[in-house]
């Protein structure tokens, strides 16, 4: 079924408040009600013509046409009331099927299909072409009984002010059904998507607005006094009376069309003010087939456009790590690099072939990946980056891609912390290496495929002291270039261990361990 909660839902994300929710009662009641109804749209109708009615006698009082009828008035008044009984039950018979017509698939309790999506679009123009087609052979009769019954023979005013009378009636037919089918406009964009129809313009809305509250009432009066057969008196209180009808309704009329513009345009403001903040989750009722409803389509579509791409870029920083995701959604696809200094540190599994074997796979991954988990942290809350994953090793960079005026000193914390966490847990054995040097930091690979790596000797010595740590009771060996570079409060915490030959590496590496804690 239609869900005519259209102000509620823009309460509910905090767009509105109380209020809010108080006024939207009453009015989607009144709104669900008269779209349901298979007499909500025959009483809209009703409703305008009757507005039209009041206005033509108004102009006849005014005119003093009734107090011209002679003798006849029985037989005047029993032909004037043919043709109104006529139109109404032909309106009523119309609306009827208007109802069936244009709202079937509110009955069927399904979304329109497109082309009953665009129909209900063009319900209000429809109908009030419709009216004022209606109102035409209405004000022929009448003219035609004035001309019979009275010694009034002013036509042209008679003709003018009924026509007017009859304009009235057609504008106030076509708000009345503009503001009616407004809470159907969501689901008519679910199905056509944003869409904005000739007739419902905001243009058309205040010109509209503007003929019934001021024009046509300006015309009337107009009307009246120049009359010359009506006593001036009669004119002048005709005048009166128009002129505080038409102050009374176009204020009325210009509240709610200010509204019907100055609500969704707070919505909007108060969304776009919670995207600002990053808060994405927000979404604007689609309630309107004007500019303002490709406006809040536009919003929803903003709000959607960001929540994808930031679910992107948590995507891609995961991959990558979120240093990097940054840089390459900051630059180009160029292939970029330098040569720096920096603290690698790389950690590995002691037995993970043996482990592998010996454990179910989906045992082992659940292991390596918390003892990862502990990796990243330790890496990422001392301002380094975790390069990459080999198996169940991880290489873990300090100073690249973003420059640290002390790499040594986070990339030793980040190995005591690694180590003391992976021990707490008891699951995994592990070596920590970690060395010191200049490297190239940057993109390899093709314009198609980029990847950010560190390529240099301080890479492959990290790695190389890794296997050596695996014997070290500690499990942490580190180069002597890293404990020189590191703050005095950090080098209390390290002792020589010996001088190592490593594989790969000329001469010999002086390499440290941490001091264990009571010593």
């Amino acid at each position: 079924m239609l869900d005519i909660r259209v102000t509620r839902q823009r309460c509910a994300r905090n767009l509105g408040g109380p209020a809010c929710r108080d006024r939207a009662g009453t009015m989607n009641g009144l709104l669900r009600w008269a779209l349901r109804s298979y007499w909500g749209l025959a009483l809209v109708v009703i409703t305008a013509n009757l507005i039209g009615l009041a206005a033509i006698f108004l102009v006849a009082w005014a005119d003093g046409v009734f107090t011209r009828v002679g003798p006849n008035w029985r037989e005047a008044a029993s032909l004037l009331g043919i043709y109104p009984a006529f139109a109404v039950g032909l309106g009523i018979a119309m609306a009827i099927y208007d109802r069936r017509r244009y709202l079937q698939w509110l009955d069927d309790g399904r979304k329109p299909t497109p082309h009953e999506a665009r129909r209900l679009i063009g319900l209000p123009a429809a109908i009030t072409l419709r009216a004022i087609i209606l109102w035409i052979p209405g004000i022929a009769l009448t003219v035609w009984l004035v001309d019979r019954f009275t010694d009034y023979d002013n036509d042209a005013v008679v003709i003018a002010g009924f026509a007017l009378g009859a304009l009235e009636s057609a504008g106030t037919t076509y708000l009345i059904l503009d503001r009616m089918i407004r809470p159907a406009v969501p689901i008519i964009a679910a199905v056509l998507g944003p869409t904005v129809h000739p007739t419902a313009t905001v243009l058309v809305r205040v010109l509209v607005t503007w003929a019934v509250s001021a024009a046509l009432p300006g015309l009337i009066i107009i009307t009246v006094l120049s009359d010359r057969a009506t006593p001036a008196q009669d004119r002048v209180r005709a005048a009166w009376i128009f002129s505080i009808v038409a102050l009374a309704v176009g204020a009325l009329a210009t509240a709610l069309l200010a509204r019907s513009v100055a609500s969704p345009m707070r919505t909007m403001y108060r969304a776009l003010e919670r995207i600002t903040r990053g808060e994405l989750d927000v979404r604007v009722p689609v309630g309107s087939a004007s500019e303002i409803g490709r406006l809040e389509h536009s919003v929803n579509e903003l709000a959607a456009t960001l929540r994808e791409q930031a679910h992107t870029e948590d995507v891609f920083g995961r991959h990558v790590g979120s240093t990097v995701a940054e840089r390459a959604l900051a630059g180009g696809t160029d292939l970029t690099g330098d040569v720096r200094i920096v603290s690698a540190l790389f950690v590995d599994v002691t037995g993970s072939v043996q482990l592998s074997a010996e454990m179910a796979p989906d045992q082992f991954v659940h292991k390596l990946n918390r003892l990862l988990a502990t990796v990243v942290a330790a890496t990422e809350d001392n301002g380094g980056l975790v390069n990459k994953f080999a198996g169940d090793a991880a290489l873990c960079v300090f100073g690249a891609p973003s420059v640290l005026d002390d790499d040594a000193t986070p990339a030793l914390r980040a190995a005591r912390r690694i180590r003391d966490e992976v021990v707490a847990t008891g699951e995994l054995d592990i070596g920590i290496g970690v060395a010191r040097g200049r490297v190239f930091a940057g993109d390899v690979g093709a314009d198609t495929r980029l990847e950010f790596t560190v390529i240099g000797d301080a890479v492959n010595e990290a790695a190389r002291l890794t296997t050596e740590a695996k014997e070290v009771q500690r499990r942490i060996l580190v180069s002597d270039s890293v404990i020189q570079a590191a703050s005095g409060g950090e080098r209390a915490h390290w002792k020589r261990h010996k001088d190592l030959r490593l594989r790969g590496i000329p001469g010999r590496t002086r390499t440290w361990t941490d001091i264990p804690p009571g010593r």
